[in-house]
């Protein structure tokens, strides 16, 4: 089978942790159902934060595509494709002066790279960050619009371009519960409304694989990060909420929609319809 027949997926995120976080479910439900899996991170998180007391790494960005490399086994998709961008970091770790940080990059640069996998891979739905890159980092911004701009300017490709573009999105109700757990975000602002939902995959099946994908980032899932500093209490309203739905809204289309919401990501493409089924 030919890639342009092969129903493909592309999923294109800034750092390692992005999927396990936002889509991790919804990647293994379709690797499952034969669908080829391609994630894109656009760097090696090198300015990330180590959450593990007393932890010392020679090289974190080394040390965080190894990390990722052991999500993908645990999410069951094949290796990541790296676009050799650079961490941009947050606070004190913010990287101002390196040319490669997403934050000094135009969108335009990285879209050549993003342009450049969808004409090899021919995916026909592509998946990114909502908007507001779902907490408002500047790399996730930037890859929103790189990606965007991408799924735009391919139509040309042989086979029309990807048929379809989702966001990654959670509703006002999971914006506010991620708000209490200590994240500086407005649910209003992070949120969307409940009918801007376009697909809710259920992963309830694939909770097992997600944590393990969780767990598999250990430098940013440590005793002092988000995840490590909640009481029992707040770790299971999270996973309830992490682990057992994924939410996306449509980016942009070449196919008709049938109908709102709809039953998957590949519903209403032509010829890959029975994926949601």
């Amino acid at each position: 089978m030919s890639f342009a027949q092969q129903p493909t997926l592309l999923a294109v995120f800034a750092h390692p942790d992005d999927e396990a976080f936002s889509v991790g479910g919804t990647l293994t439900h379709y690797a499952r159902r034969g669908v080829r899996v391609v994630l894109a991170c656009a760097t090696r998180g090198e300015a990330g934060k180590i959450t593990v007391p007393g932890m010392t790494v020679d090289d974190l960005g080394q040390q965080r595509e190894r990390e990722l490399r052991e999500a993908c086994r645990a999410l069951e998709i094949p290796e990541p494709v790296f676009l050799d961008f650079h961490d941009s970091g947050r606070y004190e770790r913010t990287r101002t002066g390196d040319p490669l940080a997403l934050m000094n990059v135009t969108p335009l640069d990285a879209e050549v790279k993003i342009r450049a996998l969808i004409e090899e891979v021919r995916p026909q739905v592509m998946v990114t960050f909502d908007p507001h890159g779902g907490y408002g980092h500047i790399d996730h911004l930037q890859i929103h619009r790189a990606a965007v701009g991408a799924f735009f300017s391919t139509g040309h490709v042989p086979g029309g371009g990807p048929r379809r573009l989702y966001f990654t999105a959670f509703t006002h109700e999971a914006a506010q519960g991620i708000a209490r757990m200590g994240q500086d975000l407005d649910p209003l602002v992070y949120g969307v409304s409940e009918d801007t939902i376009a697909v809710r995959m259920n992963v309830a099946a694939y909770a097992e694989n997600k944590k393990a994908a969780l767990a598999a980032h250990g430098t940013q899932t440590g005793e002092t990060s988000l995840l490590g500093r909640m009481s029992a209490e707040e770790r299971q309203a999270m996973e309830t909420r992490l682990l057992g739905v994924e939410s996306f809204a449509i980016g942009g289309t070449r196919t008709p929609i049938p109908t709102l919401p709809l039953r998957g990501l590949f519903d209403g493409v032509p010829g890959f319809e029975a994926l949601h089924e």
